[in-house]
């Protein structure tokens, strides 16, 4: 099973191929956050305030109230505050679950019950961008949600220039696993440089975050490399209008 997952996610990187050409006056920097932990919202939403930018926040309704990798997730007043404050949010499918998972029609109805969710909640709001749960693609998930998003994110390291997929955007992971590895300055240089457009993804902020999160400082760092390299910062939705114009 896990020989056949990798075979399917490599197929899904390879095949089935929606080009575009990520070109911008200037390079962009998108921050996103998925499933959404409390704490995306509660310690980083101060962070993003104090340097004045907005993110994608890339909600799983069926998540809200609940516990994931041992971290409460978001409540409904959470995400009515962030979408209030300007914030983009993005879909991540209902459930959270692997498109290795789930046919072409679990898929479809995954997304059609996050997006009756999210609009019931948001006074009708529509989501236009996705992240992949898990990063995990298929070739046949890829055709489903190329009908129902702009753009659907992946988590493939890298800066986006030149030709991509539309299908699957690269993205770092500001995860605490990950953040040893990276030299921050080297990818904001790159993204100027290249008139590129980077993205990062990441879950829990906290003092003490999982492997998979990161700490308030981890962030305040990542947005000060960004704006000394002179990049933009939008949301993911306005960046990929705004490098694809």
């Amino acid at each position: 099973m896990k020989q056949i997952d990798q075979m399917r996610r490599r197929a899904a990187r390879y095949l089935d191929i929606d080009p575009v050409t990520i070109a911008s006056p200037r390079g962009v920097f998108s921050l996103s956050f998925d499933d959404i932990p409390a704490s995306a919202w509660t310690e980083a939403g101060p962070v993003l305030a104090q340097h004045g930018v907005k993110a994608t926040y890339y909600v799983c309704g069926g998540l809200a109230g609940r516990r994931n990798m041992d971290r409460d997730q978001f409540e409904v007043r959470h995400l009515q505050a962030l979408h209030a404050a300007g914030h983009e949010v993005g879909c991540h499918t209902f459930g959270h679950t692997s498109v290795l998972r789930m046919d072409a029609r679990a898929l479809g109805l995954s997304l059609d019950a996050n997006a009756a969710w999210v609009g019931e909640r948001l006074d009708g709001y529509r989501m236009t961008t996705f992240a992949w749960p898990f990063g995990d693609a298929t070739v046949g998930a890829k055709r489903v949600v190329r009908e129902r998003f702009a753009m659907a994110r992946g988590v493939r390291d890298g800066v986006n220039a030149g030709r991509e997929d539309r299908a699957l955007i690269k993205s770092i992971g500001l995860e605490s696993r990950r953040l040893p590895g990276y030299d921050f300055d080297a990818l904001m240089a790159e993204t100027a440089a290249s008139k590129g457009w980077l993205n990062a993804y990441g879950h829990d902020v906290s003092d003490r975050p999982t492997d998979y999160g990161c700490t308030p400082d981890d962030l305040d760092r990542v947005l000060r490399a960004a704006k000394a390299a002179g990049l933009e910062v939008l949301p993911v939705g306005a960046a990929w209008r705004a490098v694809t114009a």
